[in-house]
Order: C-alpha cells, then structure tokens, then sequence
C-alpha cells in the first residue's frame, strides 16, 4: 500500500471531500455543508485527514482535539476501496496526530445502525462505552 497518500485537507479540496462524504459516508451531519467544513480546517488545519491513491480522493477522518479529548468523526473509505486497509492507515494517520499534540485517549462517533463500521472500529482496538450517552441540542435551525 505504499501507493497510498494520507494529508491534511487545504481550502481547494472541500467541494470534493463533501462530493466524496454523500457516496462514501454513513448518515449526514449538521455541519456537513461548505461552511461548516470551511471552520473546521481554518480552526484546526490539520484536523480533516485524506487518503488518496493515485491522485484520488479514497478516505477521510476528522480527528479533531480540542486541548483535552481527542474526537475522531467522518472515518469514510470509498465503496470500491474498502478493505484495502485505507481506515486502518488513516486511523494510525489520526492517533500519531493525537499522540503529538498530547492526546491520551480517542474517541469516535458511529452510528448504532452501522453494523459495518462497528466491525471496523473493533478490529482497531476501539469499543463502545456503553455508560455514556450522547446528548445533543441544535444551536441553529
């Protein structure tokens, strides 16, 4: 897999990776729009991670820290690329981040109906923590 490329997304890359996030990505999220990704990599400018191979886009992962939590969101491999080890490189991509800037665990958000990716995240030594419940409350309409 030396073919594969993972980097930070700059500005020019965001109308593809939202392209890319509606055939790869499971469920949509409030921030999945132009805007939103566009404070995200202004915020934290190498918090949404790219895998590409031969030039093109085949994975992302958010993984934003905050200073105190390390949050992984957006683990997204191309249909037609899966299990090529793709989430596995761009998972070790995002905890070396981690590690760097002083992260001591993460964590990730997958969706309960995903049974998929719950597959995935176990194989990467990552389980639920079935104590916790997300809440929620939208800050816009």
């Amino acid at each position: 897999m030396t073919d594969l490329r993972i980097r930070a997304a700059v500005p020019a890359d965001l109308d593809s990776v939202l392209a890319f996030w509606k055939t790869a990505a499971e469920g949509t999220s409030i921030s999945d729009d132009r805007a939103g990704v566009e404070r995200l990599v202004a915020r934290d400018p190498g918090a949404l991670l790219l895998a590409e191979r031969g030039g093109e886009l085949v994975g992302t992962v958010i993984a934003g820290f905050d200073g105190w939590r390390c949050h992984l969101y957006r683990l997204a491999v191309h249909p037609e690329r899966r299990r090529q080890g793709i989430a596995s490189a761009l998972l070790a991509a995002a905890e070396e981040r981690f590690v760097r800037l002083g992260g001591r665990r993460a964590d990730a958000m997958v969706l309960v109906r995903n049974e998929t990716a719950h597959h995935a995240w176990r194989a990467a030594g990552y389980g639920p923590e079935e104590h916790w419940r997300r809440w929620v409350k939208p800050l816009t309409d």
